[in-house]
């Protein structure tokens, strides 16, 4: 993955948003219980929240954007980096479904990790932050429920 700029670099941040949110998406069409599939829904709505945030970004208008966001740590319990990777296919359980967003997500906040460190200036720095921050924020979410489901099936 080489970039010759930061434009580039936010370009393909928001092909790779754009790319979640589809993926999310169509996955949620191959679900036929309503409890994944608005799941599914809500992480694609996620994932286009993003989009139209670096959007912004690239437009010079992120500082509206973030206008108000209050940053601060969030915990990383680290359940995703001892799960395997694995692809979807339909129907399948509800543990391995959040698992795969585990994944993405903790891969999704690398990528945005590796772009605040090489961010120009101090919005575009304050946007990869933010974007690291949500990532960390939806990857924590669902090793939380993983772990919640996985001690109600006695795991």
């Amino acid at each position: 993955m080489g970039f010759n700029n930061l434009a580039e670099i936010i370009d393909f941040a928001i092909e790779k948003e754009k790319e979640a949110a589809e993926f999310y998406l169509s996955i949620s069409k191959q679900e036929q219980f309503s409890g994944k599939q608005e799941m599914l829904l809500e992480f694609s709505a996620q994932e286009r929240n993003h989009q139209k945030l670096l959007e912004s970004l690239k437009a010079g208008k992120a500082g509206a954007a973030l206008e108000g966001y209050k940053f601060k740590w969030i915990k990383d319990i680290k359940r995703s980096d001892y799960a395997v990777e694995i692809q979807y296919r339909p129907g399948m359980p509800y543990n391995e479904l959040l698992m795969l967003a585990m994944k993405r997500e903790e891969k999704a906040l690398k990528l945005y990790n590796e772009m605040l460190a090489k961010a120009e200036t101090a919005e575009q720095k304050k946007v990869f932050k933010m974007l690291c921050q949500e990532e960390a924020k939806h990857k924590l979410s669902l090793e939380t429920i993983y772990d919640d489901y996985m001690a109600e099936m006695g795991d």
